[in-house]
C-alpha cells in the first residue's frame, strides 16, 4: 500500500481532479490518498500552517500543487515537506517554471502545466459563477489535450517505483504542446490540430489575465482584456469539445483506467475488452 498526500495551496485548474486522476473509480487496492488544503489561499502564514499538518501524515510521497510555487507561501511549504526526506513532487503553472528547474534535485520533482492559466482575478469581473466557468473549461483543455494524462502517468510511475522498492525517479517534466499531444493519443489530423489550438490558445490565456489583472490600472481597459481572456478559454474548451467528438465518432477515444492493483489497461474501442 503506498500512501501519497496532495498538498493544495491556492488554485489552478489542476488542483480540482489530480488526486481523482490516479484513481478513477474509487477501486485500487495498492493506494490511500490524503488532501491538505489551504482552499484559495496562497499567504505565507497558511502555506506553513497547511505543510506542517501535512508533515504530521505518514505517507510515502508528497505532492504539492500550486499556482506559481516560486511565490513566498508555496515556496515556504515546499521547504518544510522537502524536510521530512520524504520525496516531493511539484505540479504548477508555467510562472513557476524557471524557478523548479532550478530547485530540481533527485527528491524533487516537478512538473510544469503549461496550458492551465492564470483567470481573470480582477474583482470587477471574477464572480463565482465566472470563477466556476473557467475552470470548467480549463479542465476541459487539460483533459483532452493530454495534460492530464501526462499528470497521472508520471505520479503512477513513482508510485510503481515505491511499491517496488527502487531507485526513485522523479519527473521533470515541462507539458508542451508536443508531449501533451502525443499524450493525448489522438489519432485523427484534424483532430490534432484542434488539440494544438486549444493548448496553444489556453497558454495566450494566462498572457491576457496576466496583462489585465496585474498591468493596467484602468477599467475600461483591463475589463475587455480580461473578457478576452475567458472567451478565449472557452474558445480552447470548444475546440477541445470538438477534437474529442471526432474521435468518439470514429471509435478511436482511447481509454486507459485503473485497476485494482493500479496496473492501467488500454482500450479504444467502446465495445472492446481493456487489455494490458
Amino acid at each position: 500500500m503506498v500512501k501519497v498526500t496532495f498538498v493544495k495551496i491556492g488554485f489552478i485548474a489542476t488542483t480540482n481532479l489530480v488526486d481523482a486522476l490516479l484513481d478513477e473509480r474509487a477501486s485500487r487496492k495498492d493506494l490511500t490518498m490524503r488532501v491538505i488544503s489551504s482552499s484559495v489561499k496562497m499567504d505565507e502564514e497558511d502555506a506553513i500552517e497547511v505543510a506542517k499538518i501535512a508533515t504530521t501524515i505518514s505517507t510515502d510521497l508528497f505532492v504539492l500543487v500550486s499556482p506559481n510555487a516560486s511565490l513566498p507561501g508555496p515556496k515556504k511549504a515546499r521547504e518544510i515537506l522537502s524536510g521530512t526526506g520524504k520525496p516531493l513532487i511539484v505540479i504548477s503553472d508555467d510562472p513557476s517554471k524557471k524557478n523548479l528547474r532550478e530547485n530540481a534535485n533527485e527528491n524533487l520533482g516537478y512538473i510544469v502545466v503549461s496550458a492551465d492559466p492564470m483567470i481573470g482575478a480582477k474583482q470587477s469581473f471574477l464572480d463565482p459563477i465566472e470563477m466556476a466557468l473557467f475552470n470548467s473549461d480549463a479542465i476541459k483543455v487539460l483533459a483532452v489535450t493530454g495534460s492530464f494524462r501526462i499528470i497521472q502517468t508520471e505520479i503512477d510511475k513513482v508510485i510503481n517505483q515505491i511499491k517496488k522498492n527502487e531507485k526513485l525517479i522523479l519527473p521533470n517534466i515541462v507539458i508542451e504542446k508536443e508531449n501533451a499531444l502525443a499524450a493525448s493519443m489522438i489519432t485523427n489530423p484534424y483532430a490534432q490540430g484542434k488539440i494544438i489550438a486549444a493548448f496553444e490558445a489556453a497558454r495566450r490565456v494566462a498572457n491576457l489575465s496576466t496583462e489585465g489583472t496585474f498591468k493596467i490600472e484602468e477599467p475600461e481597459k483591463y475589463l475587455p482584456i480580461l473578457a478576452a481572456a475567458h472567451e478565449l478559454m472557452r474558445q480552447a474548451a470548444i475546440l477541445a469539445d470538438e477534437a474529442r467528438e471526432i474521435e468518439k465518432i470514429n471509435d478511436a477515444a482511447v481509454r486507459i483506467a485503473h485497476f485494482s492493483k493500479g496496473e492501467t489497461r488500454k482500450k479504444i474501442k467502446l465495445s472492446d475488452k481493456y487489455s494490458a
